[in-house]
């Protein structure tokens, strides 16, 4: 299984701190925040490798970090190419770019590069090789606001995805769906074909609606909480709050 963390976005939100610095290699403590996401991944026995997939602005940043890692398997990074972002090709067209370019054909772990977690991944994998299905994670929102800016699902009594709406109105179900997936060989094929037949190509919470509607998914309520940082205010909380971990 190879873990892919899309990490190619110019986190504009953030201002000067990450105009020239990539958002996931800021750190929090003495680690960073991709780092301390990789220290997890990199304890699971299916995981054979990291891909990291940024922009041509942040690279040779992260090459640069790359080389202070003593990770158990190796780090792939891969460069987009792009530079600004006007031009950003989106989450959904960088992991196409990297499964084309790097030729895979195993099952893959595909994560957001900006989330502090309180679970391990392991959890995740473990549950998609027992259901034998692509999964995504969710846990539950009770806050109206919050559903109405994310992906809901809709799960039957075995948690399989019944239907999935991107920043619903009217959400069907409290299930909120966080940026964390497992894809299993079997259904890449659809992955790749997925934005030439109408796949959003931004966020990565469109791949798994389009997967949702042509394939079987299950999906692993979170065991614990995450900690979204998304903007300069939940930066500084991070770091005040968990900058001593």
């Amino acid at each position: 299984m190879k873990n892919i963390v899309i990490a190619a976005g110019y986190a504009t939100r953030l201002g000067e701190l990450t105009r020239n610095f990539p958002k996931p290699l800021l750190k929090i403590g003495q680690n960073t925040i991709l780092g301390r996401m990789l220290d997890d991944i990199d304890r699971i026995e299916a995981i054979d490798e990291h891909i990291i997939i940024t922009n041509h602005k942040f690279a040779h940043i992260f090459e640069e970090w790359k080389q202070t890692l003593s990770y158990r398997n190796p780090v792939t990074i891969v460069d987009d190419g792009t530079e600004t972002n006007d031009t950003r090709l989106g989450a959904v067209c960088d992991l196409l770019y990297a499964m084309d370019l790097l030729q895979l054909n195993d099952d893959l772990l595909v994560v957001a590069a900006d989330n502090l977690l309180f679970f391990s991944f392991s959890e995740f994998v473990s549950y998609a090789m027992q259901k034998q299905t692509s999964c995504i994670m969710c846990h539950e929102q009770p806050v109206l606001e919050k559903l109405q800016r994310t992906g809901v699902v809709e799960l039957d009594s075995d948690n399989r995805v019944l239907g999935m709406e991107e920043k619903p109105l009217q959400p069907k179900s409290h299930w909120a769906v966080p940026p964390f997936y497992v894809y299993l060989k079997k259904d890449l094929e659809l992955v790749r074909n997925a934005v030439k037949n109408g796949c959003g190509k931004d966020a990565p919470g469109n791949l798994a609606h389009y997967m949702v509607e042509h394939t079987t998914m299950h999906a692993w309520p979170m065991s614990a909480g995450r900690f979204d940082i998304g903007s300069l205010d939940t930066y500084y909380e991070a770091v005040e709050k968990y900058g001593k971990d």
